[in-house]
């Protein structure tokens, strides 16, 4: 038996349940066929946009349409397969090859007075954390999987207090003549001569705190001069 349309004390005219839920459905179906009109037309545009290229206009005069490259950086220590490998560097030209890297670590100033009036517990640690950043560089490959082991030529550090005085500046330079780079080593010797340094002043400062350690600079090889700006 079917359920007949009435009105209402207002005189608007009820649905049935039956009629009220199909009408539901179809406003839910034009609500989906808008979505999904949208989506193929957003589609579309961005196929022929790719199709047209950089530099033609599809919106008028006056407008432009810039192609981005969309290409994913290549790690070079995965091989085609997505596994971790040591990358092959026998066929590449001896270059001469130079990297530069510091870090900070920051100290009340009493520790720092410390270390650079010579008071320390432990004795010399300027001169203790020059030796060990220069030996870290040295063992790179032995700490980092995939570094290569290094005829370092030259290793250099420098130590000095902080420019606004909140603590040891650390400095590296790591050279050699060879088929890969010394970006590691330099880095390395940064971070171990830093531990040193935190190492011999823990006693009398605990909270002092590391970083940033950071590259400045690099080059020779392929990939040429680099250097940080800022």
């Amino acid at each position: 038996m079917k359920l007949a349309s009435r009105k209402g004390n207002s005189g608007n005219t009820i649905d049935s349940p039956s009629r009220s839920l199909s009408r539901v459905r179809k406003a839910q179906k034009k609500v989906e066929g808008r979505e999904m009109a949208g989506r193929l037309g957003f589609l579309t545009l961005w196929g022929e946009a790719r199709t047209v290229g950089a530099g033609h206009s599809m919106l008028g005069p006056g407008a432009r349409f810039e192609e981005e490259e969309m290409t994913a950086p290549q790690l070079s220590h995965l091989n085609a397969a997505g596994e971790v490998h040591m990358v092959e560097v026998g066929d590449r030209p001896a270059t001469a090859r130079q990297a530069t890297a510091e870090g900070f670590i920051s100290m009340e100033a009493a520790t720092l007075a410390l270390v650079l009036e010579g008071r320390a517990p432990k004795g010399d640690v300027l001169a203790v954390a020059r030796v060990a950043a220069i030996q870290a560089a040295k063992r790179t490959w032995e700490l980092i999987p995939l570094c290569h082991p290094i005829a370092l030529s030259g290793v250099s550090v420098q130590l000095e207090s902080a420019a606004d005085g909140s603590g040891l500046h650390l400095t590296a330079t790591a050279r050699t003549t060879g088929p890969t780079g010394v970006e590691m080593e330099a880095l390395t010797a940064v971070q171990v001569g830093l531990l040193t340094l935190y190492d011999m002043l823990k006693s009398a400062d605990p909270a002092m705190t590391i970083g940033p350690v950071r590259l400045l600079a690099k080059s020779g090889g392929r990939g040429g001069e680099w250097q940080r700006h800022g």
